[in-house]
């Protein structure tokens, strides 16, 4: 890709040198900046379209607001949504979770934005929206936020430190040019992109289907079948009877030993050290009041998230909370083989059907309630086969996923180093 003849200094340490002919100048002399409305309670329940928090936070261009509110003829004229308008999120998690979006459509009519909003409105002949909205989503403003920003719980932007941005200024004529350029090929990136999430989407169906049909029906196409009498599974090899689960599995409290870690059931299924996968954004007890020891083999259930899948077999010995059901065989089954199963009773719905309790997203799936539900029982070594055959089968498409989920990440590293290098100028885009 061909650059410019002549570079300059930009007078920006994180900047470095930019084009000859190209201007640095502060956002304030390029626009006017403004936060939107603060009001609560009924003012939004209906009326007129609202831009929210949400609809800037995904750095997108804004078609229709997600929002209503009750606005009135003056909201209107002081907080309104214009085609061209560039909106930021007054606060965020990290500094790079600031979010932008830009009006680059028709005028939304009679929309007003929020007060976790700053609008800003750039003026005529001075700043091309399209190329702004690249230059912000180029995040070259980082280090300018990471010196500037205080951040105490939450990085909060404000109107002064937005004003002092410094914004790198092409001629107009070459910003339209700019961001015509990438407009094409940042389409055809995320074109790609959607491709492979479409993929990844296809895998996931095709390890669910998969792990459905062999814990429910094996993994015998030719044998006998006869209905299982189990409203969630359906058709069963004719050779398998069903049993409650209170004569499969017996309940275990074990006493916490003294160099026991913390183990934390996932809604993946995977039961492990918290430690093997993150430590931070847990809730910590004050008091371990309930705690029980959790052993490497253990089919443990979370009582309250196993309608989302919180169901699998431990990998480690440590302990947890008593909101854990932790089981083992009474006789000879396959802990794996019903870990699969029961994660697909979660999957059907089934459990979240017998949801008892008064918290929204979770049900109360006690022993008690676990321990009459009607469950296969098949001979041990067709558990084992078909444990096997799931575990192949979904190494093999998490392989495949793995692989796209790289290409994924290569493509967005790609469309981010493409759009700094543009909007930069270390790049020359040149009109074909």
């Amino acid at each position: 890709m061909k650059q410019y003849s002549e570079y300059k200094d930009s007078g920006v340490k994180w900047i470095g040198e930019i084009p000859n002919h190209w201007d640095v100048d502060r956002l304030r002399f390029l626009g006017t900046a403004q936060n939107g409305i603060s009001k609560s309670g009924d003012y939004f329940s209906s009326g007129f379209p609202f831009v929210t928090y949400g609809d800037v936070y995904n750095n997108a261009i804004l078609k229709v607001p997600s929002g209503l509110a009750s606005s009135t003829k003056e909201d209107q004229l002081l907080y309104s949504v214009e085609k061209g308008d560039i909106f930021f999120t007054r606060t965020s998690e990290t500094i790079d979770e600031i979010g932008f979006s830009c009006v680059c459509l028709e005028t939304i009519p009679q929309a007003i934005f929020s007060g976790f909003l700053i609008r800003f409105r750039p003026f005529k002949n001075e700043l091309d929206t399209k190329f702004a909205a690249y230059y912000f989503r180029s995040k070259i403003h980082r280090n300018y936020f990471s010196k500037n920003m205080n951040i105490v719980i939450r990085a909060s932007l404000g109107q002064t430190l937005l004003k002092n941005l410094p914004v790198l200024l092409p001629l107009l004529s070459e910003q339209h040019l700019i961001a015509t350029y990438l407009e094409t090929k940042v389409s055809k990136i995320d074109t790609y992109i959607s491709t492979a999430e479409k993929k990844i989407a296809a895998l996931d169906e095709l390890k669910q289907v998969t792990i459905a049909d062999a814990v429910t029906h094996g993994i015998n196409p030719n044998a006998p079948m006869k209905d299982s009498g189990i409203p969630w599974i359906g058709m069963v090899p004719k050779h398998w009877i069903k049993l409650r689960a209170k004569n499969i599995f017996k309940r275990q409290f074990r006493e916490v030993r003294e160099n026991d870690d913390i183990v934390t059931c996932f809604r993946d299924g995977q039961v492990t050290l918290r430690k093997n996968r993150r430590t931070e954004g847990f809730t910590e007890s004050l008091k371990e009041i309930g705690y029980q020891g959790i052993r490497k083999g253990d089919l443990v259930l979370h009582q309250m998230d196993a309608f989302a899948g919180s169901i699998g077999v431990s990998d480690s010995d440590g302990k947890g909370t008593p909101v854990y059901i932790c089981c083992l065989s009474k006789g000879e089954s396959n802990v794996y083989y019903y870990a699969y199963l029961l994660r697909e009773m979660a999957k059907t719905g089934f459990i979240k059907s017998l949801y008892r309790g008064i918290r929204e997203r979770s049900s109360d799936f006690r022993f008690e309630t676990f321990a009459v539900q009607w469950l296969p029982v098949l001979p041990l070594p067709e558990q084992n086969e078909i444990v096997a055959y799931i575990d192949h089968k979904v190494a093999q498409i998490d392989k495949m996923r793995a692989s796209e989920l790289a290409q994924i990440e290569k493509l967005k590293e790609y469309k981010q180093r493409l759009i700094s290098d543009v909007v930069t100028g270390k790049v020359k885009v040149i009109n074909d």
